[in-house]
């Protein structure tokens, strides 16, 4: 039987517990610093409280120390990895290669599990060989990779695989992309990415003149490297039977209502997929939730779903942001008699039902995404602000649901069954002998034994139904379902019998779960490494270094970030970033998604109308980018002009 794991992100040690509380048998957050989104750091406190919590149901917490570090924060951030080791996390999440070179060196020291972050780019056999080799005990992939690529990996390598399989999408291969740190200074490796693939750029010749189709200017002012958000929700079966195991949803930025809503629905979708697989599958925690709401992932932030398939589908070239649900459409707009800066606007085609409070989102007249609050709605009638650049024929899309947010807010309780034995031997007329065992679903065990003065009940069924409804009540995070009532059964006031049963999960409760076992392998072996390890490899110190020399690197290059810094470390051939041009690297490709493949004739007529020969280049503002094409291996790249 393998374990299916659902991991959840948590901004917080609020959103942490909403995950646990929804059905994650994981979740994954940053402690106080290293971590990839510096605005979601938390305390050491916070993370210990997650822990206590997360453990109660067999759940496991991972701390994110997934940026590159310097060799003068390395001491920091090895300091933090064993507080986290102390403060119970059950793994790190790990982008630079110096903390599994430590762990080597003081395995004594820090012993806890080692997960290689997106980040490391995981993408083909060799690179998850390599990282196994330096003790990683999990592996996760890169977003963008297909289902055959999955399943190489995992039939390649002794290790957990970790996949995406929801939120939103980076259109670059993981830690590798330096877009940010190009235009801004501020690095995506170090948590301080710009999302400049969520801004709006001009496709454009060498000349800066728009790429035109029958005169047409094909893409001005899009969001033309921003991919809409990933949904796997309809392929976690075929993941699972490629060999992954722990299934991510991304988001340590988002909200609670989010996490809520998403970590049920795959919850409820991991279950149903355990439940059909004939014992095949397991959840990797114990407990099932119920839930105050009914899931609906379209309901929550999106920018519009993917699944990575067929072309044309990845992009939201209109939108950076989330749109939301389609409600309908404009059939009339107009400034209310009277009402000062009110606007009143009616729908056609309209979808759903629009409640007070509701965002709403549309494209304005100048091509740019923008929204508004409702005040009132009266079915296909709303009443607003003034709201600039809404005309009749707009398309309105529903990016807030304040009715579901309600809905969503509603406690949502995690239980681990267990069922009770209620025994009973009577000792004289007067005593009985009562012993109440438990078992929980995790192998918990407990039994009491009381001794309690009472008289036989005259009426044994009706007893036993008293015995039946008291005991099975849910108490604390146990869900309690009696298994058999036994003996002579003394007549016992509803209050005794509550007191054991709140006895037994007390006792319960102070034993430790029983945690499913998943890999978390620890053997080690020797990572092989490329001839030249170039700035892609992201080395940004001297033991991060000595990892590729002593895996059989001649030449190692610094990390981009200190060659734009101007910093060539001793260890470090010397490189500048002016001689790298590659700033992207993805599977994405601009030109299939507009349907001009370089392969196919679409993109010949393009290419006899516009001069693209000597480049096709994307423009934001003054900025120039060149987007390169590499067919033989159906990938796109950014490059410095």
């Amino acid at each position: 039987m393998r374990t299916l794991e659902l991991l959840a992100p948590a901004r917080n040690l609020e959103i942490g517990i909403a995950a646990i509380d929804c059905g994650a048998d994981a979740v994954y957050l940053a402690g106080p610093s290293f971590g990839a989104r510096q605005a979601a750091g938390n305390s050491l406190e916070d993370v210990k409280a997650l822990c206590d919590y997360a453990h109660r149901f067999g759940a496991r917490v991972y701390v994110t120390l997934n940026t590159i570090i310097y060799d003068s924060e390395l001491d920091a951030a090895i300091e933090l990895a064993l507080k986290l080791q102390e403060a119970g996390a059950d793994a790190l999440i790990v982008q630079d290669l110096a903390i599994a070179r430590y762990r080597q060196l003081h395995p004594d020291l820090l012993r806890i599990p080692l997960h290689a972050s997106t980040q490391c780019s995981i993408r083909t056999p060799e690179i998850a060989l390599r990282l196994r080799g330096l003790g990683f005990s999990r592996l996760v992939l890169e977003r963008e990779l297909g289902m055959e690529e999955v399943k190489r990996i995992c039939s390649s390598v002794d290790a957990e695989i970790e996949a995406f399989v929801h939120g939103a999408l980076c259109v670059c291969f993981s830690g590798q992309c330096y877009l940010s740190v190009h235009l801004n200074g501020r690095s995506a490796n170090r948590g301080e990415c710009i999302q400049a693939c969520r801004s709006r750029y001009d496709l454009v010749d060498r000349d800066g003149k728009p790429v035109k189709d029958g005169g047409r200017a094909l893409a001005m002012d899009k969001t033309l490297l921003s991919l809409k958000d990933l949904n796997m929700m309809e392929h976690l079966k075929t993941m699972a039977d490629a060999g992954v195991m722990s299934f991510k949803i991304e988001g340590r930025l988002k909200g609670i209502s989010y996490v809520r809503n998403v970590v049920a629905a795959y919850s409820g979708a991991l279950d149903s997929l355990v439940d059909a697989s004939g014992g095949q599958y397991c959840r990797a925690s114990f407990g099932r939730s119920r839930l105050g709401f009914t899931p609906d992932v379209n309901k929550s932030f999106n920018r519009g779903f993917t699944d990575l398939g067929a072309s044309g589908e990845w992009a939201c070239l209109d939108a950076g942001k989330a749109m939301g649900q389609y409600v309908g459409r404009v059939s009339g707009v107009g400034l209310r008699s009277g009402a000062g800066n009110e606007m009143e606007i009616r729908l056609e085609d309209c979808r759903t039902a629009i409640h007070n409070g509701d965002g709403l989102s549309f494209i304005g007249t100048d091509g740019r995404e923008s929204g508004f609050k409702v005040d009132i709605s009266e079915g296909n009638r709303i009443i607003c602000k003034n709201v600039p650049g809404l005309k009749p024929g707009a398309r309105l899309w529903r990016n807030y649901d304040s009715a579901f947010e309600k809905e969503v807010s509603k406690p949502s309780v995690r239980l681990i069954s267990a069922s009770i034995t209620f025994r009973s031997e009577a000792l004289s007329e007067t005593v009985f002998r009562l012993e109440i065992s438990a078992v929980t679903e995790d192998g918990r065990s407990v039994s009491l034994v009381r001794e309690e003065k009472s008289e036989l009940a005259r009426d044994r069924q009706r007893m036993q139904e008293i015995l039946s409804g008291q005991l099975s009540k849910t108490t604390g995070i146990f869900a309690f379902g009696v298994v058999s009532i036994e003996g002579d059964l003394p007549l016992l006031k509803a209050a005794v019998i509550n007191a054991l049963r709140r006895e037994v999960a007390q006792e319960l409760q102070s034993q430790e779960c029983h945690f499913r076992p998943i890999l978390n392998l620890q053997s080690e072996g020797q990572a092989v490494c490329p001839d030249v390890a170039d700035y892609r490899n992201d080395v940004a110190n001297e033991m991060a270094a000595e990892v590729y020399r002593s895996g059989g690197s001649r030449y190692v290059y610094p990390a981009y970030e200190l060659s734009v810094k101007g910093i060539h470390p001793k260890w470090g051939d010397l490189q500048t970033a002016q001689e790298r041009t590659e700033l992207m690297r993805s599977r994405y490709c601009l030109l299939r998604e507009l349907g001009y493949c370089k392969k196919t004739p679409a993109y010949r007529r393009l290419a006899a109308e516009n001069r693209i020969g000597e480049g096709i280049f994307i423009r934001n503002n003054s900025r120039m980018l060149m987007l390169e094409f590499d067919c033989s291996r159906c990938e796109m790249t950014v490059t410095r002009p």
